[in-house]
């Protein structure tokens, strides 16, 4: 069965389409974006290895030309360096602004592929194609593009739509199980922050998720895009609501930057241990129940998930650090520092002006050290 969600962005608007068999149909779907009949896919070597015959048969059985530009897997190829090379390599094919960048593979891959095209000749439209689980329920939609620095994750970057995004689930029988479980982190995000029957649903339905059973794996994967796609309608730069999206981010990056942005720490491993940490937090605050707290807790750890900075690496992590790295955060105005937080399970909200003392008493009983 396919599903079809609209991000409402006026003439911006476009389509995630969710199911199995997306990729044969890759050509017909894109080739009503390609005026000049020509894409550039911009994947990595492992997903290309993967699914690229599959991809390129379909574009070229509706009459499209795909050259390929493969990257190196991995978070680190979200840099500078990566966005220079792969601006060089689009220059080389000679695109113009009739032509279209496909970005085929997980976050970094649409991260960096969407940031380039939204900078290529001051803009060009371009094509979601998310590979996991992760991509396919949040950093494919809305639009958000980015690479990273060694000052932190996503702070350089720019609000570029794609013109369509296929989620093909059918790709996601070749995902590791810990790419899969990183993914879902992201899915129970959304019932944490703003529906509480999707949350109980997924305390209900994790493995049939994880097991990436047909019905639950679609359930799962287009509750969670409809949920972002209202919220980017409603908030498309982050200015308000949208924000709601990073919950268990501001804690969840700061772990990532520490482990150095790599296999150490998948993102979305940083993030379920941020979700945990911003429950705990509310709750150390008052603001929701010790109850709540470990049910979110309980729900990110039965999926596998790290619940604790100690979960997430052996040594203790530095309090001064992690305030660092909080203090860059996207969020933060003036110096304040901004979370999401929550006032009970499905209840999350922009908590801002939050006092550092307090984080940073929070984090020393959590186990990091002074």
């Amino acid at each position: 069965m396919i599903r079809s969600v609209a991000v409402g962005l006026g003439e911006r608007s476009y389509e995630v389409v969710i199911g199995p068999g997306l990729l044969d149909q890759a050509g017909e779907r894109i080739a009503p974006f390609a005026r000049r009949r020509r894409v550039a896919i911009v994947t990595d070597e492992t997903v290309w290895g993967l699914h690229g015959a599959q991809l390129t048969a379909s574009l070229e059985a509706a009459g499209l030309a795909c050259p390929v530009i493969a990257l190196p897997p991995g978070e680190q190829t979200k840099s500078f360096e990566w966005l220079a090379e792969l601006s060089d390599r689009l220059l080389a094919l000679a695109l113009d602004r009739g032509d279209l960048v496909v970005a085929f593979g997980g976050g970094v891959v649409g991260d960096l592929a969407g940031f380039a095209a939204a900078v290529y000749k001051r803009g060009i439209d371009f094509v979601q194609i998310p590979t996991t689980l992760l991509a396919q329920v949040d950093s494919s939609v809305g639009g958000k593009t980015a690479i990273d620095t060694p000052r932190g994750k996503n702070l350089v970057g720019a609000f570029h739509q794609p013109r369509l995004v296929l989620a093909d689930l059918d790709v996601l029988a070749t995902l590791p199980e810990r790419q899969m479980r990183a993914g879902y982190a992201e899915v129970v995000k959304y019932g944490l922050l703003g529906d509480f029957d999707f949350f109980q649903w997924l305390e209900a339905n994790a493995p049939a998720v994880l097991a990436r059973e047909p019905q639950a794996l679609a359930h799962a994967v287009a509750r969670s895009v409809e949920m972002k796609a209202e919220i980017v309608a409603e908030d498309e730069t982050e200015q308000g609501r949208r924000a709601l999206l990073n919950l268990g981010h501001t804690f969840g990056h700061a772990l990532e930057a520490e482990t150095g942005f790599g296999e150490a720490l998948l993102h979305g491993e940083s993030v379920a241990a941020g979700q945990a940490l911003a429950f705990r937090f509310s709750a150390a605050q008052g603001l929701c129940t010790t109850q709540d707290a470990h049910r979110a807790e309980a729900a990110i750890r039965a999926a596998g998930l790290p619940t604790s900075m100690a979960d997430t690496r052996a040594q203790p992590y530095a309090v001064e650090r992690l305030l660092e790295h909080m203090a860059q955060d996207k969020k933060a105005e003036g110096g304040a520092l901004t979370f999401i937080l929550a006032r009970g399970l499905g209840q999350a909200f922009v908590a801002r002006n939050v006092d550092v003392n307090a984080v940073r008493e929070f984090l020393k009983a959590e186990g990091a050290e002074t």
